[in-house]
């Protein structure tokens, strides 16, 4: 029985690395914009908390080139290895290391790190708790960052994925799975779109916002197409229960591969979607 518990264990790990891997397709032009945006100094040290399976701090290490170097945050071990195993087969293994931590309590020294990076973590919390703890957390990376150096918090923010069905899309749009982590009740300034707020109230300067855009054009290559089809399913398919059966048969008809009206197969096919970064300097002089 155990046996079975840890195949089914790695199995579903190695899907979860695998959706990781098709989404960073979808977004990498715009991590690489975002990454371009902050102007990271050669040679700088920087750290990239809630890594993952390690695509962004080798990206992170590539725009820091050649001396600098980038260790990599989060909180499951297994999929670091599948970070180090991405990072061997790249010409940067050098230049990034990674270690399985609780981001609520950094293991550095204050001012190690001439700038923080995280993507689609902060908000979440520990253990997926409400945003409303993103503030001690934007606190305690503050504390590992230089004085002069960067706190940079990036976001997927929006996308429109269903070209000829806003309304289905739009209803879509309100369920729990689609607006997750934040949640019915919950006070706006959680809202990660209120980050801007939660750097200044770490007492961070010089605050800045900005979205990015990437877009999907028929003809889609098959990554791509594989891709989006697990967004739909990432976003959209666990919401039967919140949507009416029309609404649910409409999404299921035009976002099933297996059906003949899958929306992917058509040739004016368009979408796109959006990535928030909101960057701060941290003072020269720290607050307590």
């Amino acid at each position: 029985m155990e046996t079975k518990k840890n195949a089914s264990k790695e199995h579903d790990l190695d899907a979860y690395v695998r959706m990781l891997s098709l989404a960073d397709l979808l977004r990498e032009p715009v991590i690489l914009s975002a990454i371009r945006m902050l102007k990271l100094p050669s040679g700088s040290r920087g750290l990239d908390v809630g890594c993952r399976a390690g695509h962004h701090t080798l990206r992170l290490a590539k725009a820091v080139a050649p001396a600098g170097h980038v260790s990599g945050l989060d909180l499951s071990p297994e999929l670091l290895v599948h970070a180090r195993e991405l990072a061997n087969k790249s010409r940067f293994s050098e230049h990034v290391s990674f270690q399985d931590w609780d981001m609520n309590k950094l293991p550095f020294d204050d001012n190690s790190f001439d700038w923080v990076w995280s993507a689609d973590t902060i908000w979440i919390g520990p253990k997926g708790c409400s945003a409303g703890a993103s503030l001690p957390l934007i606190k305690e990376l503050t504390r590992v960052v230089k004085p002069g150096g960067c706190v940079a918090i990036l976001f997927w923010s929006s996308q429109k994925l269903l070209p000829g069905f806003p309304l289905l899309e739009a209803r879509l749009n309100t369920t729990s799975p689609a607006i997750a982590p934040f949640t019915r009740g919950m006070k706006p300034n959680f809202h990660f779109l209120c980050t801007r707020g939660w750097l200044r109230d770490a007492y961070l300067e010089n605050l800045v916002g900005h979205t990015f855009v990437t877009d999907f054009q028929a003809p889609l290559s098959d990554d791509i197409r594989s891709a989006l089809t697990a967004l739909f399913q990432s976003f959209w398919g666990n919401a039967q229960s919140e949507v009416t059966p029309e609404d649910w048969a409409e999404f299921e008809r035009i976002c099933q591969p297996e059906s003949p009206d899958f929306i992917l197969n058509r040739l004016d096919y368009s979408a796109f979607l959006t990535y928030s970064l909101f960057h701060g300097k941290v003072v020269k002089e720290k607050n307590d």
